[in-house]
């Protein structure tokens, strides 16, 4: 086996990539608006990680892990996650493109890696800090959805609470 098919390639296109970003992340919603001012070779839809309509389109990925870090779904059910995302997504920008193609090589993943690690660390800092992201208290991170992300044990998911005595199902 040679070419594409030795390297594990599909023989199915990517027409279109789906983007899940954490709509409560202020790093995340500013990447989401750059994304969608840059020029598309392959069109990218953002939709929030962990909403109803993430979980409806995409039920077999993991809601919590959409929000622990990026997801891109390409239009024939592809799932790329941390640096590999990162690098598709970039793949698909026409002004990116060539960078995609640098980082995809063995050297080129490690720059990736160490700028989604980077990306991280500085999420892990907004979250597990006081108010505006100064450091400082172990605050969980919290979600209206129910999820909220606890620095010691990762996302976990809580139902809303249910004070008028009604409570939304699953």
């Amino acid at each position: 086996m040679s070419g594409a098919e030795g390297r594990g390639v599909t023989s199915a296109p990517v027409r279109g990539l789906t983007v899940l970003y954490d709509a409560e992340c202020g790093l995340c919603t500013h990447l989401r608006d750059w994304l969608l001012r840059q020029r598309q070779l392959v069109p990218l839809e953002l939709v929030p990680a962990g909403s109803a309509e993430a979980r409806t389109r995409f039920p077999g990925v993991d809601p919590a892990a959409t929000l622990e870090e990026v997801t891109v779904i390409g239009d024939s059910g592809q799932v790329y996650r941390g640096a590999a995302a990162w690098v598709v997504v970039l793949w698909a920008l026409r002004e990116h493109r060539p960078l995609a193609h640098r980082l995809s090589t063995p050297a080129g993943a490690v720059l990736a890696r160490g700028a989604v690690l980077a990306a991280a660390k500085y999420r892990g800092a907004l979250w597990g800090g006081a108010p505006g992201g100064t450091g400082g208290g172990v605050v969980p991170y919290r979600r209206a959805d129910g999820w909220r992300y606890l620095p010691d044990q990762g996302w976990v998911y809580d139902p809303p609470a249910c004070a008028d005595g009604t409570c939304p199902t699953g």
